[in-house]
């Protein structure tokens, strides 16, 4: 069955399903004389749920590839509110995908100007930031996320905060949002590993071995390939050690799967003792 048809039919069974419920109540309450009735089934609350559906829908659709049907429900739901915060996020990012990025931007900010405790827009706006090498930019949102305690998506954020004070050079912001990162959630590989170098570039050699160590072990349990980074990070960090067997294994694999990368020319000047 086409997705179409399977949300389509989920959708009708939910509204049917309210209505039924409420045709069973007044029902009972008929029966039983009561005369009077709080509550009730508002044309507010019929809205409400029907935007949420629809914004869903358009999500589904966006997870699908199909940016035709999901802006038809973005659509839908902005007939019934056209200053939904969600609505313009999940905008944005079809905006995004389809390549018009400066409309993307534009509906990104007025995602977030018309609800600024809307962190999962404004995180999806430094995504959007980042993608467009504006470090700066994403890193003065991520920090507005990473301090909503209530949102769900806070480890990544700080994660994602640390990324971008790198590329800003800031090694102690970075520092610390990858310790925030993985305070909050152990499994964080990435901030595990970005951490190793950061403590094998201060000299604490103790500290980096014990987090490459636990970036391989989730990376292990997760079933996630090394990255040139990762190879290049235990290189250093196992050749600090003298532990050549482990050396030897990240030099195969960088040279096999990643001899045009960077951080096999880094390696080839550290083999050549420049």
């Amino acid at each position: 069955m086409e997705l179409s048809n399977i949300v389509g039919i989920v959708v009708a069974i939910r509204r049917f399903g309210v209505r039924l419920r409420l045709l069973v109540v007044s029902g009972v309450l008929l029966a039983g004389c009561v005369t009077t009735t709080t509550g009730g089934f508002t044309p507010e609350a019929s809205e409400e749920e029907a935007l949420e559906d629809y914004i869903q829908l358009a999500v589904a659709y966006y997870d699908a590839n199909d940016m035709a049907n999901a802006r038809r429900h973005i659509n839908n739901a902005m007939a019934i509110n056209d200053r939904s915060s969600e609505a313009h996020n999940i905008l944005a990012l079809v905006h995004q995908r389809e390549g018009d990025l400066d409309l993307a931007d534009e509906v990104f900010r007025r995602a977030i100007r018309l609800d600024s405790s809307n962190s999962r827009a404004r995180n999806n706006y430094a995504a959007f930031l980042f993608a467009q090498q504006r470090f700066a930019d994403a890193y003065r949102q991520l920090e507005t996320v990473a301090n909503d305690t209530t949102y769900e998506g806070r480890a990544i954020a700080f994660e994602n905060l640390g990324r971008s004070a790198l590329r800003l050079n800031n090694t102690d912001s970075a520092s610390n949002s990858f310790e925030r990162a993985l305070q909050l959630n152990s499994n964080l590989y990435v901030s595990a590993l970005e951490l190793a170098q950061i403590r094998f570039n201060q000299g604490d050699y103790e500290s980096a071995r014990n987090l490459f160590n636990q970036y391989l072990t989730i990376k292990d349990f997760y079933s996630v390939p090394h990255t040139p980074r990762s190879l290049w990070v235990g290189i250093q960090i196992e050749g600090h050690y003298e532990n050549s067997e482990a050396v030897d294994g990240f030099v195969r694999l960088l040279t096999t799967l990643y001899s045009e990368s960077p951080e096999f020319r880094l390696y080839q000047n550290l083999a050549n003792g420049n």
